[in-house]
This record gives C-alpha cells, sequence and structure tokens, in this order.
C-alpha cells in the first residue's frame, strides 16, 4: 500500500506542494513563529523556502489576509530575519 503525502498550498505562489517542502508560520496566540518541524500547535500558513515566494509575502502583507488581521511590520521582519540567516 502506498501512503499518501500530504499536500499544502504557499500563500504567495498558490502553488500545491508536498507539506516537508513548505516551511510553516504558525499563530500561536498573538505570537508568530516559524515552524519547521510542523509540528506546533495554532493556526498555520504555508510557504515556500525561497526567496520569491518570501519577499512576495512581505510586499503584499499576505499574512494579514490569511489570518484575517492586522500584523505589524515586526513580525514580516522577524521571519525575513529568520529566512535570511
Amino acid at each position: 500500500m502506498i501512503k499518501k503525502i500530504p499536500m499544502r498550498t504557499c500563500i504567495s505562489c498558490k502553488q500545491c506542494k508536498p507539506k516537508k517542502d513548505l516551511i510553516r508560520i504558525v499563530k500561536n496566540n498573538d505570537d508568530f513563529l516559524l515552524d519547521k518541524s510542523g509540528k506546533l500547535n495554532g493556526r498555520g500558513a504555508y510557504i515556500c523556502n525561497n526567496q520569491e515566494c518570501i519577499e512576495k509575502l512581505i510586499k503584499n502583507k499576505l499574512l494579514n489576509k490569511t489570518f484575517k488581521q492586522n500584523i505589524s511590520q515586526d513580525v514580516y521582519d522577524k521571519i525575513k530575519e529568520s529566512f535570511f540567516e
């Protein structure tokens, strides 16, 4: 029997990819974290692990739309720092 591969959609480029190829951004209470393991509690959004998708996320403030709330620039700066270390 073949094991089914979980697929998720990148909120930036809208491509459907295997879950393990994407990075999850988690909203836990009022804190936003990068979830590299994919196991943290909270509402999550998935994004490709490439520079174009990250830049589009930050430029268009896509997390505001995904989580239906106004998200501060500090959160976007923290995400950018984490990706481009």
